[in-house]
């Protein structure tokens, strides 16, 4: 038998040395080498459950727990050796544990698999990751809320298909983006629910047969409940993909709101402009001022997406329980999280160096935008909405033969279109007047703003840890 394989967690029944392409296609440390700590952190509670099942005496635990301590402290300082035969984080700590303590290191994985060991890893990243995320949304949203507050009485128009539509609140179009984000936050909050369950002690697929309680290892790792059936435990990666789903969700999201900021930004608008820290030059044209920043967060959001679908193709097609096109579950979560904690600190970033032009934002709004406010004249004179709405449409047509504003439409015409306009037909070129109709829960009347900025305010208060 190869010395290789002697040494590998699965040898003893191979005769051959397995293929040295295989070796590399199974090979997942550089990957999974990230769950060093989670993969200490689960041996130590299943070290003290085989104890208090006898496998191990007291003495032997003692020496287990202080040997996981110091591979763990080696992997923390950079003083963890690879060899040749470790093909995973699993396989590197099993290892190194037997090095430090002998043959007792052997007993660890009594009753365990490393199918129930690796997807308590991932659960236990998760949780933490999830946390870490929930950070960057709240801090983001305090930004979008600043900001907000500061720039309620900037008016510009809103647009509905890339076309001018109706005047709105510069705080009004932010805050629609941070209401997208609270929910990202909320989804995230919801599948932690379903992460947190522990499916240690469920072996390869049976279940554990030397009585292992694992409601006493779900304590001792903080899940907040057991999976209840070890096949489902060892098998399920719906985590992973909701996980990935909901970093999707948040990507769009980023992505759809680094749209409109490279739009805004344009000469052609400018409404803002990117602080020269999220932007980069060109090597030719001196003059370019381009936003780097914005464009790579759409990329960013497309490779998030990516991750999710690539994912589920390579779950559709299989049996039930553990298989090994599952180690593909580690790189689409490291993945999405990595860029998408990446894109909401770069996106923080920008929203709060960001410079808004309120000249170049009230200079873009045109009397056209109140077309929809002409209309509700005539409702308010008991006018049928449609009839109103089509005396608004003749109007603008009318100004749009004659090359003239709607604003500068006679008001003998504007009777001739509907007999109900009048004199007061003056106080409706008027944008601020506009904005302060919309005063129902949402709108973009200024009280409505401030409470949607209370609102968000009041969440991120609620959910930001107190600290002592």
């Amino acid at each position: 038998m190869a010395a290789c394989e002697e040494k590998k967690l699965w040898g003893g029944r191979f005769c051959k040395a397995t293929n040295d392409e295989l070796v590399k296609l199974n090979n997942s440390l550089d990957i999974d080498r990230r769950l060093f700590a989670e993969d200490i952190e689960g041996s130590r509670a299943y070290a003290i459950a085989l104890f208090d099942q006898g496998i191990y005496t007291k003495s032997e635990l003692d020496k287990t727990l202080k040997g996981l301590q110091q591979v763990l402290e080696e992997w923390q300082c950079g003083k963890i050796v690879f060899r040749e035969s470790d093909e995973d984080v699993h396989t590197v700590n099993e290892r190194r544990l037997t090095e430090l303590i002998g043959d007792i290191g052997g007993k660890l994985h009594t009753g365990r698999s490393r199918n129930d060991q690796v997807v308590t890893d991932m659960r236990l990243w998760l949780k933490k990751a999830i946390a870490e995320l929930n950070c960057l949304f709240l801090h983001l949203l305090g930004t979008i809320v600043r900001q907000s507050k500061d720039k309620i009485n900037v008016l510009m128009p809103g647009y509905t298909h890339l076309q001018r539509a109706q005047t709105v609140r510069f705080s009004h179009w932010l805050l629609s983006y941070g209401f997208m984000l609270q929910n990202d936050y909320l989804r995230f909050q919801d599948l932690l629910k379903r992460v947190d369950c522990l499916p240690l002690g469920s072996g390869a697929i049976a279940g554990n047969p030397l009585g292992v309680d694992r409601h006493d290892l779900a304590k001792i790792l903080s899940f907040a409940s057991v999976i209840p059936n070890s096949m489902t435990a060892v098998g399920d990666r719906d985590f992973i993909t909701e996980f990935t789903f909901v970093s999707s969700m948040c990507g769009i999201h980023l992505s759809r709101l680094a749209e409109d900021l490279i739009i805004y930004s344009t000469k052609e608008f400018g409404f803002i402009s990117i602080s020269e820290e999220f932007s980069t030059g060109s090597s030719l044209m001196p003059q370019k001022r381009n936003p780097d920043s914005l464009e790579l967060i759409r990329g960013i959001s497309g490779q998030i997406f990516g991750n999710h679908a690539g994912f589920m193709m390579s779950l559709k097609g299989l049996p039930s329980t553990y298989n090994k096109d599952l180690q593909s579950d580690k790189l689409a979560m490291f993945s999405s999280f990595d860029n998408l904690s990446l894109a909401l600190k770069v996106t923080q970033g920008v929203i709060e160096s960001l410079t808004v032009h309120e000249d170049k934002c009230h200079e873009a709004l045109s009397y056209e935008t109140l077309a929809t406010d002409l209309a509700y004249y005539l409702v308010r004179k008991g006018i049928p909405f449609r009839v109103a709405h089509h005396a608004s449409g003749e109007v603008v047509a009318f100004a749009e033969k004659e090359n003239i504003s709607i604003r500068d439409v006679p008001l003998s015409q504007l009777k001739i279109i509907n007999s109900a306009f009048g004199e007061d037909i003056l106080r409706i070129w008027d944008f601020e007047n506009s904005v302060e109709q919309y005063s129902s829960a949402g709108g973009t009347s200024k009280k409505s703003v401030e409470s949607q900025i209370s609102t968000l305010d009041e969440f991120i208060t609620k959910n930001t840890p107190k600290t002592h």
